[in-house]
């Protein structure tokens, strides 16, 4: 017989088998478990009345009116036929509206009958309305009261009658069945001892109907370390299973040629941040594991530099590094500059590209193939089977995003033994998102920039500015210098009512005639895209007009300034990425926010934060607190490995740092949650870890198993 959690939903008292289908699939609640972890979205006070006088302004919250209906009517045919009912208060009227089950529903209310209405008041055509009121008889002796649980429904479930009344009363249902008692904690007891954790029980009638504010509080964050507490534990043992299987060339020497650029090749002094950082990665790859880190480091920042001194560490032990760069360009630019600082210490550098000739293909796979070869640079081209490495030390990849895990492990064919992995990423994440989305890389993070760059002046400016605007635009060119214009668009999009590539090109060149322009944007073939790139990186262009096709690894050091069109279309960290196209050499940048004059006070917040910072680990925390981790640029490929219902990665940071500080213990604690059996992290230092009982074990693993079988090999844990 199946445990209370596990029951499927249709044999709760008011549900049966069509409701049941309809809950699964609409809402995926199959089972008791399903439906008791369906929390409200929000909870509203329902202790005050208002009245329909109090109702200002267009912007107001689900409230409750108590009154009684004066008539209703059906307007419309068809799709659009609605059911009309006028409430009033005593005093004043508001309207309610019905579009589906409009039948039921005007045989459901009468007229001359005391109502109790909820929901949330719009304004259209100065008359206030709420659409499929939340409505029960009023009972003088039992009003409503406390807080209610608001829960999110679909379209399909209105249409079925599943209402917020209805689905609160199974709620209540499942919450007073007399299997709920049976219910096992899923939190080790010594967590929520230590961390002073609402029991599940209680936590579960407290989410749903909480008695007092404070108590809704203490369930919530229950149930956010709950979430929490089993990402970071699913993914520090998938971490540390990875680190204790996985082997990695031991590099136990600093040899002559890294101390030979360091001491006589080095075209500036490393900051401090970049020092901590070698020693991280040389600390790493001297253990005989492989090493697995992502570096992050804002635009400029030097990770370059300490991608070429890994490869030299990889070189002066006898192996050979690989650097695998999204673009062409890119890949080119870090050809570039890696040969220059080749040079000083004797060190062979070579590039293979999509565009490589034949002739030259054959010289790079032979000299790789031999040794020869020290460090090859390039793109997708680097993935081919043809392409072999006698010895492959280290993999270092820029713009982590752009590379799945799966064509990172590519590069070295399935050897036994894996090279060492370095990823980097110029767009910085928030901690708290780097060490959950990234769980099974060690986060580096270079957070100074070399001294003597001039700090970008940020502009925000509107449609009536444009001279001021093409005013300093011509005097940068008269100067010199080059000038980015980026749009959101390709071509004229009327609904979006933004300006298009292809109308901010014709108007450059009418603007600035005696300029070259050139644009680029992502449907133009690969050839055509590159040569219009070129014509811009070599200066014989002075203007480039693009999307944000250039938003990574372009580097010009004469562009001076760049305008970002519609800028309130952009992300912050996308707007981040773009300005630092700009601000690479010694002359002072310029970077321009074109926005809309209309834009509301959120959006125009968000471009101000841009003028008053260069900080990109402000400007993505302020990114992330605005849209979600979900939504930013340059952080993941398909968006979260795992689903939370309440905790929220931008805003739960302590929550986070404390849920990962337990599961470690956890770890540490109760080894065989690791099929290995090894130590949970010898470079963490726990006052207490927490050794959990048999039955507690049992529990952590079905619990992770249940939570994660959609992303985890579990003969990992079995």
């Amino acid at each position: 017989m199946p445990d209370f959690f596990s029951t499927d939903i249709k044999f709760l008292k008011g549900v049966g088998a069509e409701r049941a289908k309809t809950l699964t699939k609409e809402i995926g609640v199959a089972n008791f478990r399903d439906l008791l972890y369906y929390f409200p979205f929000r909870h509203v006070d329902r202790s005050r009345f208002y009245s329909i006088s109090e109702l200002q302004g267009e912007d107001l919250p689900a409230l409750q009116i108590k009154g009684r209906f004066i008539n209703f009517s059906e307007e419309g045919e068809g799709a659009r036929k609605r059911l009309k009912g006028i409430f009033s208060d005593g005093h004043k009227f508001i309207e309610t509206v019905w579009f589906s089950k409009i039948n039921y529903f005007s045989k459901q209310y009468k007229p001359g009958v005391d109502y109790v209405i909820f929901g949330k008041p719009n304004l259209y055509r100065n008359v206030y309305s709420i659409s499929h009121p939340e409505i029960e008889l009023y009972n003088p002796e039992k009003p409503p009261t406390g807080f209610r649980g608001v829960y999110n429904l679909t379209e399909q479930m209105r249409k079925k009658g599943l209402t917020v009344l209805l689905l609160r009363k199974l709620m209540e249902e499942a919450l007073h069945h007399p299997g709920f008692q049976t219910i096992m904690e899923t939190l080790p007891g010594e967590i929520l001892s230590r961390y002073h954790l609402m029991p599940i029980q209680e936590a579960l009638m407290q989410m749903h109907f909480p008695e007092s504010a404070e108590k809704l509080q203490k369930a919530i964050e229950r149930f956010k370390f709950e979430e929490l507490f089993y990402v970071e534990l699913n993914i520090l043992r998938f971490s540390l299973e990875r680190s204790a299987k996985t082997r990695g060339y031991p590099f136990p020497v600093i040899g002559e040629k890294f101390n030979k650029f360091y001491y006589e090749g080095l075209p500036f002094q490393l900051t401090n941040a970049q020092k901590r950082v070698l020693k991280e990665i040389r600390r790493d790859m001297k253990t005989g594991r492989q090493m697995n880190r992502l570096l992050q480091g804002d635009v400029g920042s030097g990770k370059t530099m300490v991608a070429f001194m890994t490869a030299l560490m990889a070189v002066d032990n006898g192996f050979q590094a690989a650097l695998m760069a999204p673009t062409e360009i890119l890949a080119s630019q870090h050809f570039e500059t890696i040969s220059k600082w080749a040079e000083t210490c004797g060190i062979s550098v070579r590039l293979l590209t999509g565009s490589s000739r034949t002739a030259e293909r054959r010289i790079i796979h032979q000299e790789l193939k031999d040794g020869r070869l020290d460090i090859l640079i390039g793109t997708h081209a680097l993935l081919e089977d043809v392409v072999q490495f006698k010895k492959l030390g280290v993999a270092i990849i820029d713009e982590q995003h752009r590379f799945g895990v799966a064509q990172r492990a590519r590069l070295w064919k399935g050897g036994e033994v894996a090279p060492h992995v370095l990823v980097m990423t110029a767009t910085p994440i928030p901690r708290t998102l780097a060490m959950t989305v990234y769980g099974d890389l060690d986060v580096s993070v270079i957070d100074e920039l070399p001294p003597g760059r001039t700090p970008v002046t940020t502009l925000v400016r509107y449609d009536s500015s444009r001279l001021e605007v093409d005013r300093l635009i011509f005097n940068q060119l008269k100067e010199g210098r080059q000038v980015y214009i980026v749009y959101p668009l390709i071509e004229e999009n009327e609904k979006l009512d933004l300006k298009s590539l292809e109308e901010g090109y014709k108007r450059t060149c009418e603007t600035f005639p005696s300029f070259r322009v050139c644009f680029v944007h992502g449907k133009m073939k690969p050839e055509e895209k590159d040569y219009q790139m070129s014509l811009f990186a070599s200066g014989e262009a002075n203007i480039l007009v693009a999307t944000t096709v250039i938003e990574v690894g372009v580097n010009v050091p004469n562009a001076t300034v760049m305008v970002i069109e519609n800028a309130e279309r952009f992300g912050l960290s996308q707007l981040h990425q773009l300005r630092g196209r700009v601000g690479r050499g010694a002359d002072k940048s310029y970077c321009v926010l074109m926005g809309k004059a209309t834009s509301g006070a959120e959006t125009k917040k968000r471009l101000a934060i841009m003028a008053e910072t260069t900080d990109g680990f402000l400007i993505s925390e302020a990114d992330m607190k605005m849209r979600g981790p979900g939504d930013m640029e340059g952080t993941m490929q398909s968006g979260l490995p795992f689903n939370l219902r309440l905790a929220n990665l931008a805003k739960d940071g302590q929550i986070i740092s404390i849920a990962r500080r337990a599961a470690l213990n956890v770890l540490a604690g109760s080894p065989q949650l690791l099929s290995s059996g090894a130590s949970a992290s010898p470079n963490e230092n726990f006052d207490n870890p927490v050794a959990l009982k048999a039955e507690e074990l049992f529990m952590v693993r079905n619990e992770l198993k249940l939570r994660f079988s959609h992303v985890v090999d579990w003969s990992l844990i079995s």
